[in-house]
């Protein structure tokens, strides 16, 4: 057998339920409190660095416009070049641009168009109150 603690000073060692719950919660608030800090300054570096993305987004987009533009001239140009005045094929490049326009608006206005909400999920959200009391 296991020899049993008759003294004084070993039962006042041990610690009481009420002690190890604040143990517990304290050290739980410790972790939570840390894992906050750990996750903000993990935050930190994904914004610092996907700011520097959409920086590098945006200057490539201005960059591919300017690329356009400069494509949209040559183009002009080059139908110049058959004989037409420069004029009219500035006009026929800003007409191809503008028929390619409208058929990019036809297309976004018909995608839009079969857009639904989520009538499953909120059927089921519905459902859940009943589910909740015990109830199907």
């Amino acid at each position: 057998m296991a020899p049993v603690p008759t003294t004084p000073t070993d039962r006042d060692t041990d610690p009481t339920i009420g002690a190890l719950v604040i143990d517990a919660s304290r050290d739980i608030s410790t972790l939570i409190s840390k894992e906050i800090e750990l996750a903000k300054s993990e935050l930190k570096v994904s914004f610092r660095h996907g700011g520097a993305g959409i920086g590098l987004f945006a200057a490539a987009g201005f960059l591919g416009l300017l690329a356009i533009i400069m494509l949209s001239v040559a183009f002009a140009y080059f139908l110049h070049m058959t004989g037409l005045d420069l004029a009219w094929c500035f006009l026929i490049v800003f007409g191809a641009y503008l028929l390619v326009a409208g058929i990019l608006a036809f297309v976004g206005f018909k995608q839009v168009k079969q857009v639904r909400g989520p009538e499953r999920a909120i059927s089921q959200g519905r459902e859940i109150p009943a589910a909740l009391r015990g109830r199907s």
